[in-house]
């Protein structure tokens, strides 16, 4: 029986010859160099950097020979978040934020470039011309071997001049990702089945002017391809309303709206043809003569004489070159519902740049096999119009997706724009590739902004990764997290020093598992007595300093020969009032050289039996250099004139012993509402020797408040954490509009960044539970984050009292396991939400 169905193989109308050396042949011998091309990431780019853009794609096109076509292919495709579970030490904290985003819906962004070299007659064919409309394709030869390699050399130059940019990166497509392997789909196998995953099979694919349909996907397509569908005026960049305020500016590039600002998935296609300019100008020079003699017979021959000339009048005047230029979206949806409200949402956002939305039916199967990566010479000419490169290259879309970092160590943190988990590195890639100096970090915002809760998921983060972590807390932010670690290890990690009657704040300065005293463990024990001993305004002299000096190393001596002697105050006090002052009546130091009863008695309090006994006398025998995560909550001292200065000279004490002496390992240290920290001189010493030196010991230190007052009401700090913070975060800022220039003068800020900050918390999606924050590096690399995590994360950092209290109350029924009664809580949190 006779096979009477309009069916063809794709094997008798496929219009591609080969791929050799990064190229690919087509059966009309035409040669297309293919690309991968690496964007700016979303709302990043100022409008002086889209200038800069643009002007990189026009010079890069001017380079390109007659009858050449760039196609610029931008995908757009729906992918789903795959969680990575499969590493064997996750915590149950990264489990759970994990699962959270499983399957997580986003918009995938693929960039590619496409310059073709045909001929002239073949970039003149219509679309009855088509590869597919022939019975037949014969494949032809390249005529010219020195116009293959002109066009070759040209397109290198093409590269280096838009790789030279520094804003845009392009990257020469192996044979293998054009043609792909057996088990992995190449481009040219992506395209015909409209999909990104690596192994992919052919679908069916049916053609006819009412629809197009590949496997289940139908496509709709919206083209500009008349200059009267096009915007009266086009520009680089224009302005992102959601993100903006009347002080404050977001930009993005014109044609966004066909990009991710576009939520569905879709091909955004643009062609720019070059043609023999000259020639063109030659046939407007001859159509505009005849316009104008058969102006009398109607006027509209009159006005096209009007445009011609003025067409004609810029290219003379600016030295333009006439081009052609088509764009066309191709979206695809698999139902009759999804593929409206495709349809209108592709509409509005042509509508939104201005464009007449022209959905067109007619020319779908040519404009999608013209698509084909390499058949581009295959376009149809009468869907394209003339322009020139400058008002043709407005049209190309110039943001992409954010990017993880390419980095090992780093955290988590979500895109703002499609909710994706990011892999962020914001202190060891920076500091390789010279953006930063240094790894310290300033943290501001505003009460309810979500700083504590952002400081919460970054130390957790740097903690599962090895890191040392003090942290130096007013409110109790860190409680939950701290109890969670403190359990996991048995009592081994997760060290909580705060003060209460019942129990109060104490350590033991003399204490250290190994009996190792280096310098700074010397200077820093000597300070401590100097706190207790000397008034602030009561300098210790030259005298009292070595005789202080002499008292500590002959202690140390004395601890380290004798194993019967308990390190602590309590053995110190009764060794100075014992054997050194007998050493000191042999070498006959004088009374006013060293006043020794006068120190005893000034000390005594701290001794035991006095008021302070227990301060400096802590009998848990803790080494605290080995502890990776400790928190001094510091709220109920912050004013005792006594315990505040002890507690802050042995904290910081504490970490630049580690720092000192932890070699090869990440030391942090974040002191939370940095002004009641800082308000005493020792303190904020401490914290300019720090900021000066942390880099050189693998370290970062990190201020975080609520006001940018705190910080230079200490003349001595100011400098020192403003100018050696390389890494600045910035939170909600809103509450701060009326004096933000202030804000942004101090924190050295441009007007970028200020834009940036000032669109946090703008737009965000009603459907997501999170709080945007800004990340500045170094001045030249900044971007808006998302903190968004699971409701078993939530409940581990969360400062409300009400939500606290739940979570330690069923604690305390589970006999202390806070991580169990966090499973439990956000169980029933998820069954009330279904």
């Amino acid at each position: 029986m006779r096979n009477i169905m309009k069916a063809a193989t794709l094997e008798s109308k496929f219009p591609l010859m080969s791929v050799e050396n990064g190229c690919i042949v087509s059966k009309d011998a035409d040669i297309t160099a293919a690309f991968e091309v690496t964007l700016p990431e979303i709302y990043t780019v100022t409008s002086a950097e889209y200038e800069a853009i643009h002007g990189a794609w026009c010079k890069a096109i001017k380079v390109l020979p007659d009858y050449c076509i760039v196609h610029k292919q931008d995908w757009f495709v729906k992918e789903n978040y795959k969680p990575e579970l499969q590493k064997e030490d996750m915590s149950f904290l990264s489990r759970s934020f994990e699962r959270h985003f499983n399957e997580r819906p986003f918009l995938n962004h693929k960039c590619y470039l496409f310059l073709t070299k045909t001929t002239k007659e073949r970039n003149r064919r219509q679309s009855n011309f088509s590869t597919l409309c022939r019975g037949f394709i014969i494949p032809k030869e390249v005529g010219d071997r020195d116009t293959a390699l002109k066009f070759l050399e040209a397109t290198d130059q093409f590269v280096r001049i838009m790789n030279d940019s520094g804003f845009v990166r392009l990257r020469r497509l192996s044979d293998e990702e054009i043609t792909g392997t057996k088990g992995k789909a190449g481009l040219i196998e992506q395209y015909f089945s409209l999909s990104t995953e690596e192994a992919t099979c052919l679908q069916d694919i049916a053609l006819s002017a009412g629809e197009m349909r590949i496997g289940d996907k139908r496509l709709c397509l919206h083209t500009l391809s008349d200059v009267d569908d096009m915007p009266s005026n086009v520009a680089t960049d224009s302005r992102y309303e959601r993100l903006s305020t009347d002080r404050s500016d977001c930009r993005l590039s014109f044609a966004s709206p066909l990009g991710l600002l576009l939520p569905c998935n879709h091909l955004y296609n643009q062609y720019i043809f070059i043609d023999n300019s000259d020639e063109n100008l030659k046939r407007f020079e001859k159509s505009a003569r005849n316009m104008q003699s058969l102006s009398r017979y109607s006027r509209s021959n009159a006005i096209n004489q009007e445009w011609i000339e003025e067409y004609l009048n810029e290219a003379h005047s600016f030295g333009l070159t006439s081009v052609r230029a088509h764009f066309n979206v191709m979206a695809w949806g698999e139902d009759a519902d999804e593929m409206k409200r495709i349809k209108n949402d592709t509409g509005s956002q042509l509508a939104a740049m201005e464009c007449t939305p022209r959905y067109n039916t007619v020319d779908c199967p040519t404009l999608f096999w013209a698509g084909i990566p390499g058949n581009e010479a295959d376009f149809p000419s009468e869907e394209s119009f003339y322009t020139f490169i400058e008002q043709s290259v407005c049209l190309f879309t110039e943001e992409t997706n954010y990017r993880s970092s390419v980095s090992p160590f780093g955290m988590k943190m979500v895109d703002r724009l499609t909710g994706k988990p990011l892999h962020l590195d914001i202190s060891d890639l920076p500091m390789k590739r010279g953006v930063t100096t240094n790894r310290n970090k300033f943290v501001l915002g505003p009460s309810g902004s979500g700083k504590s809760f952002f400081m919460n998921h970054f130390v957790r983060q740097y903690h599962e990764q090895g890191s040392h972590i003090v942290i130096v807390d007013t409110g109790n932010s860190y409680q939950g997290l701290c109890e969670m670690i403190n359990r996991k290890t048995h009592g081994e990690d997760g060290i909580y020093y705060t003060y209460t009657d019942t129990n109060p704040i104490s350590f033991n300065p003399f204490f250290t598992e190994d009996k190792v005293f280096d310098i700074e463990k010397r200077e820093s024990i000597k300070t401590l007595l100097l706190t207790l001993w000397k008034k602030d305004n009561e300098p210790a002299t030259r005298a009292e300093e070595v005789a202080l000096s002499n008292a500590v190393s002959l202690y140390i001596s004395r601890i380290r020969e004798d194993d019967s002697i308990v390190p602590s105050f309590n053995s110190f006090y009764e060794f100075v009032k014992t054997e050194y002052s007998i050493r000191l009546e042999e070498k006959k130091v004088r009374e006013k050289d060293f006043d020794l009863a006068g120190f005893l008695n000034v000390l005594e309090p701290y001794y035991k039996g006095g008021e302070y006994d227990y301060l400096l006398n802590s009998d848990k025998q803790l080494d605290l250099l080995h502890k990776r995560f400790i928190v001094f909550e510091i709220d109920a001292i912050k004013d005792h004139p006594i315990l505040f200065p002890v507690t802050t000279i042995i904290i910081m004490e504490l970490f630049i012993n580690k720092m000192r002496r932890l070699k090869g390992i990440r030391k942090v240290i974040a002191i939370e509402e940095a002004w009641k920290a800082i308000a005493s001189a020792n303190m904020a010493s401490y914290i300019k020797y720090l900021y000066k030196t942390v880099r050189k010991f693998y370290g970062e230190a990190i201020i975080v408040t609520q006001e940018v007052e705190d910080i230079i009401s200490s003349e001595i700090v100011k400098e020192s954490i403003i100018n050696n913070s390389d890494c600045k975060i910035l939170l909600d800022q809103r509450k701060f509009m009326n004096k933000f220039d202030a804000i942004q003068s101090l924190l050295g800020l441009t007007d970028q960044e200020k834009a940036q900050v000032l669109s946090i918390n703008q737009a965000n999606d009603p459907s997501r539970l999170y709080k945007e924050v800004w990340i500045g590096l170094g001045g030249t690399q900044s971007a808006v984050y998302a903190t968004e995590v699971s409701t078993q994360e939530y409940l581990a950092y969360t400062t409300e009292e009400t939500e606290k209290m739940e979570v330690y109350a069923l604690a305390e029924k589970l006999g202390g396991d806070i991580e169990a009664a966090i499973r439990q809580i956000a169980e029933k949190r998820k069954e009330q939400k279904q």
